[in-house]
């Protein structure tokens, strides 16, 4: 019998793609609707279950910045072979988000029985959410917001890029929290921040959920809950990109910081009475 059915998955997959690029941390939010359904959040099937339906959001990425991330990519291989095409610009951003993503890569797999272990726990999950929480609201009111997205150097892509293994091992503290709150403390505005989270999120994850799929279908989740997920994940997180970038481009991270400080202590309570298994 599969570890996560097809309903479950249906519902997982809603979850994953409202909040994969949000900044509330969905690993966070994935954990707390499995372990509301009574399904094992360090079970190693569902931990491959989780990561595998990212790649779900990630398509809806790479779908929704098609024409940017062609013209990235067909710049970075023009580069490879014309020297004159290697001071464009588009050719330079593709190696920084390739350098910025190794950190991230090294530490994933050196942390990896933590990360599926102890590290899993609700309480870290509740604990990250709300010392995020934190991080956001300074980083959002210390940013001066000047920079935009043609501004951003080799420099800010590695800063970025390294914040993400913050949300590798702290689930909770949200991989586009992270990534946008380092962003606007290098003084990037808000829609240059969630772009290059955006666009750093794209290999990371995707090799996440390739990675992890041997796991999630070798140790107990059939191959109909992931296709299921992984579709409902695309077609919500398709959405939830449009909302954000319009959301960002006029308003402030504060509505992100309360909602997770609320979840956070919902949490938080949900264990200290019983209510949730860690």
């Amino acid at each position: 019998m599969s570890a996560i059915s097809v309903g479950q998955a249906v519902v997982l997959g809603v979850v994953e793609g409202v909040t994969e690029f949000l900044p509330v941390s969905s690993t966070g939010h994935l954990k707390i609707a499995e372990g509301l359904m009574s399904i094992p959040v360090d079970d190693k099937s569902v931990v491959g279950f989780s990561a595998v339906i990212q790649v779900g959001a990630i398509a809806a990425v790479l779908v929704y910045f098609f024409k940017d991330i062609k013209r990235i990519v067909s710049a970075w291989f023009r580069g490879l072979t014309n020297r004159e095409e290697r001071y464009h610009r588009d050719y330079k951003f593709a190696w920084w988000v390739i350098a910025a993503t190794i950190p991230i890569v090294l530490v994933g797999l050196a942390a990896k029985p933590l990360i599926d272990g102890p590290l899993a726990s609700l309480w870290v999950v509740a604990g990250s959410l709300i010392v995020g929480s934190g991080v956001m609201w300074c980083a959002d009111q210390m940013g001066r917001h000047k920079r935009g997205e043609d501004d951003t150097s080799f420099k800010d892509a590695m800063w970025v890029g390294c914040s993400q293994i913050l949300a590798l091992l702290f689930p909770g503290f949200s991989r586009s929290g992270a990534t946008m709150s380092t962003a606007l403390i290098l003084d990037l505005d808000r829609v240059a921040a969630t772009r290059l989270s955006f666009f750093l999120g794209i290999p990371a994850l995707t090799g996440a959920g390739i990675y992890e799929l041997k796991d999630a279908l070798g140790a107990g989740v059939g191959a109909a809950p992931l296709a299921v997920g992984t579709l409902v994940s695309f077609v919500v997180a398709y959405a939830s990109i449009a909302w954000l970038l319009k959301f960002v481009a006029k308003h402030s991270f504060n509505a992100f910081v309360i909602y997770r400080i609320i979840i956070g202590l919902g949490l938080i309570g949900l264990l200290t009475t019983g209510a949730l298994n860690a």
